[in-house]
Order: structure tokens, then C-alpha cells, then sequence
């Protein structure tokens, strides 16, 4: 029989993205940064903007504070709105559970207070009207009226596992209408570095379709070329 772990379990934040490597991600699509990693980064569809982004701005990026809670217990989050600095994401593992509310306006608005530039999580939240009263970009699977408890335990601060993807504290988090893409803290100044390529190409296209473009260059080639086949 294993002993009762503790309540919380912390770990203090010990690397976060320089102020130049956060300002270079400001403004920047999901789709750009999905791209300058090779397509990958993006967490599952499920978690989408609160509302759907309709009733205020979900556009944020900045490092992540992580938050692993156990299914229905927000104990780990409520003891993360300590260790929020400013300009920081807060990421809330939820264990995908969709029974009740992983926050709810209170606690987002707590959020707010302490300078966080965003919250994400696995699980839905309550309190609509209050959070968009709020303002606080939100991520989320839904809404839901049910509350969670605050029991733990939890960890903050810590690896999660969330939308089909690990997250660590002082990774770069980026969402906007389309989602949310995570880039590890390890591969910032590679994506900075790539985004001003994605964007060249992504600003050359958008003046091709604007002037009249039908198809793609590459595929007008492959289709007269002996790797199509055509059949009467």
C-alpha cells in the first residue's frame, strides 16, 4: 500500500522565455507558428476558444505556468494564481474530465489580477457571462454549470499531459481563434528564426490568390506530368 501523497506538490518556475523571445510571438497566427514547426504543436481541436471566441479577444501568447489536476479538482490551480507572473499562461491539466467546470469567472478573473495573459485547459468552464465580463483569453472543451471541489492533490509547476501533447512550465503557449499551439522552450529561438520564412511565403501567397491564382503552381505540374494517371 503506497503512503497518501501530499496535497500539492510545486515546483518553483526556474526558466522562462527571455522578454524579446515572448514580444516575437505577439500578434503572431497559430497557423504560422504550426508551420514554422513542421505542422506539429497544435493541441487537440477539442480545446477551442471560450464561446468560441465570439463575445471577446482570445488572441494571447506567453510562457506556461502548468497546473495538473486531478479529474473534477481544482486544488492545483488555485494554488498556481501564487506563482503566476506576469504576462504568463496558465495551463490546467483537467485529465480531459468533462463532468464539471475546470474554472469558472472567479477564479479567471483571479487569474487576471495576477497578470496572466491567459488560461487553458482540458476541461470546460462555468460562468460564461462573468468570464467574458473578465476578459482574460480562455481556452477550453465547453461550459458547463457544474462545480468542481478543491481536494487535491496536484501538482503545479510540473509536466502535464493536455490536448495530446506534454506542456512544461516556460514553454511558449500561443492561441487564437483557430486554437492553441504549444512551443517547447528548447526549440523558441528555431521557430523565431523559421517564422520570418513562413511569413514570407504566407504574405507572397496571399498576393497571388488576391491577384487571380487558380492552382498551385507545384500541382499544375504533377497533374501533366507521368505520376497522374488519367482514366477515360
Amino acid at each position: 500500500m503506497i503512503e497518501e501523497p501530499p496535497l500539492l506538490t510545486i515546483r518553483k518556475p526556474t526558466r522562462r522565455p527571455s522578454a524579446a523571445q515572448i514580444a516575437a510571438f505577439q500578434g503572431v497566427p497559430t497557423g504560422f507558428v504550426a508551420d514554422a514547426m513542421w505542422g506539429v504543436g497544435a493541441l487537440s481541436s477539442d480545446i477551442q476558444p471560450a464561446g468560441g471566441g465570439r463575445d471577446f479577444n482570445c488572441v494571447a501568447a506567453g510562457p506556461a505556468l502548468t497546473a495538473d489536476c486531478r479529474p473534477g479538482d481544482i486544488l492545483a490551480v488555485l494554488a498556481a494564481l501564487k506563482f503566476i507572473q506576469p504576462g504568463d499562461i496558465v495551463v490546467s491539466a483537467f485529465a480531459a474530465f468533462q463532468g464539471c467546470a475546470a474554472a469558472g469567472d472567479r477564479v479567471i478573473g483571479m487569474m487576471k489580477n495576477n497578470g496572466a495573459a491567459g488560461f487553458v485547459t482540458d476541461g470546460p468552464i462555468r460562468d460564461y457571462a462573468g468570464v467574458v465580463e473578465v476578459g482574460l483569453p480562455t481556452w477550453c472543451t465547453g461550459l458547463t454549470p457544474a462545480s468542481p471541489v478543491s481536494n487535491g492533490p496536484g501538482t503545479v509547476g510540473e509536466p502535464v499531459q493536455i490536448g495530446g501533447l506534454e506542456v512544461e512550465s516556460g514553454d511558449m503557449i500561443v492561441g487564437d481563434r483557430d486554437g492553441v499551439v504549444v512551443v517547447p522552450f528548447e526549440k523558441i529561438d528555431e521557430v523565431i528564426d523559421m517564422l520570418a520564412h513562413v511569413r514570407e511565403l504566407e504574405t507572397a501567397l496571399d498576393a497571388d490568390v488576391a491577384g487571380g491564382l487558380k492552382l498551385p503552381g507545384a500541382i499544375e505540374e504533377l497533374l501533366e506530368s507521368d505520376q497522374v494517371k488519367y482514366i477515360d
